[in-house]
């Protein structure tokens, strides 16, 4: 799943369930992520991956110049997943805001395992590959995409309505 979907989805967590306590909106962003993996999905495509599924704690990501579009879009989909939920349940709310960034959390805390490579890293990158679904619509962004907005139209529905 995008960044943006992870966000708004641990963001719309924190307006509804958790608005009066950020460090809970956090956690319950953070454990989203992983449920929200679950749910077969599209990622938009990165050269600067290397992946190996047969062996998942093997992928990495390369870091070099011809890669740099790579950087822009994983930083403007991040942006763009923390300034939406704020903008959709609340411009003020640490609990919104710790939310959004606790639903990203989980993909940067990956991009450190693939550098670092050292406990507990390891064994929540672990538990990041046995979240995620097994199923993918890496090579169909016209399924993908249209799930993954109507996942956060559905969040944006429900955070409404509450």
């Amino acid at each position: 799943m995008t960044l943006t979907t992870h966000a708004i989805i641990g963001g719309a967590l924190g307006a509804i369930a958790f608005p009066h306590n950020p460090g809970v909106a956090f956690a319950a962003g953070f454990a989203s992520h992983f449920v929200m993996d679950m749910i077969p999905h599209w990622d938009y495509h990165l050269p600067s991956e290397d992946k190996y599924p047969d062996e998942p704690l093997r992928n990495d990501m390369v870091f070099r110049r011809e890669h740099i579009l790579d950087y822009l879009k994983i930083a403007l989909d991040g942006a763009v997943g923390i300034i939406l939920p704020l903008l959709l349940f609340g411009p003020f709310s640490l609990a919104v805001l710790f939310g959004a960034v606790g639903g990203i959390v989980p993909d940067a805390l990956q991009l450190a395992y693939w550098k670092i490579r050292r406990e507990p890293l390891t064994s929540l990158q672990r538990l990041h590959i046995w979240f995620h679904a097994k199923k993918h619509y890496k090579d169909r962004p016209i399924i993908g995409v249209p799930m993954q907005v109507g996942i956060i139209l559905l969040v944006a529905l429900v955070v409404r309505f509450i």
